[in-house]
């Protein structure tokens, strides 16, 4: 199973992913960062399992990032 990761300390709250899969992404009223959604946080980094279709539906989003802080693994 794909995992997408993302890397939330580093967000520069440009809403990207939320424009992009609101499904998946939403902005933070406390901080303006991107909050992935239902993901686990392991060692600062949130972790979310995704179905392959999903990966690849993510793979644009990781792509329009502007600092690259969504990876899918």
């Amino acid at each position: 199973m794909p995992k997408l990761v993302q890397y939330r300390h580093r967000c520069i709250g440009c809403a990207v992913c939320c424009a992009m899969q609101p499904r998946y992404w939403r902005m933070s009223r406390k901080d303006g960062k991107a909050t992935l959604l239902n993901a686990d946080l392991k060692k600062s980094v949130y972790v979310l399992g995704v179905s392959n279709q999903v990966a690849e539906e993510m793979v644009e989003v990781a792509e329009a990032c502007p600092v690259r802080i969504i990876k899918i693994f």
